[in-house]
């Protein structure tokens, strides 16, 4: 097995993960990416190939982090590691809290300055970005994203694939559907329905998926 963190995606978000990653040990790192070509460097990594060589091989990567913003997409490409004998791993940066009485879930990463408070339950390939909390007894569900800055109450329930959007607050019990999308800034006071936007303070109903 090849001592190496694979990280599929080559983008900004591509660039937190591998930075999150050297902070807790990982080197070397190599990204993986069909837009852009092999030995492209990336601030201190480089590219190793596409997206094919990676699944071709990717038994041989001692982890492999799917970096990808697009939940339905994250989602595709974990289970087509999974089925090639990839191992997921997860990654929380050394700046972040997470309690010893929360659960995070395989290939989910936790930005610096993330909190996971007790009780709370991530999912597989979350992204709990930049400064997002998670107080207790939270339910995010997999390939969820929590996006900078945002603020869940206790016992808050987020469904698969939701995008809470960056600077968005939930209030305490509520809960947000699968596919949901809550809109930059928003004030969540009562219950999001599966596949819907919805914006503003308090959020209101924008759009239907």
């Amino acid at each position: 097995m090849i001592r190496v963190l694979a990280i599929l995606g080559a983008g900004g978000h591509a660039k937190v993960v591998a930075d999150t990653a050297s902070e807790i040990g990982w080197d070397p790192i190599l990204f993986f990416d069909d837009r852009t070509p092999r030995g492209t460097s990336l601030g201190r990594w480089s590219v190793g190939g596409d997206k094919a060589s990676l699944i071709r091989n990717a038994k041989d990567y001692a982890g492999i982090v799917v970096a990808i913003g697009d939940n339905e997409v994250r989602r595709s490409m974990c289970s087509l590691i999974l089925v090639s004998g990839g191992l997921l791993v997860s990654l929380v940066h050394p700046r972040a809290y997470v309690s010893k009485d929360a659960k995070i879930g395989v290939g989910t990463v936790v930005f610096a300055g993330a909190v996971v408070q007790s009780g709370a339950v991530i999912g597989d390939g979350v992204i709990v970005n930049t400064g997002a909390t998670v107080d207790h007894d939270c339910l995010v569900h997999s390939f969820a994203h929590l996006c900078p800055g945002v603020n869940l109450a206790g016992s808050v329930s987020v469904g698969e694939c939701a995008w809470i959007g960056i600077g968005s607050c939930v209030r305490q019990q509520v809960s947000i559907g699968a596919h949901a999308i809550i809109g930059a800034g928003a004030a969540v006071v009562s219950d999001v329905s599966a596949s819907t936007v919805v914006v503003g303070v308090p959020a209101r109903l924008s759009s239907r998926r």
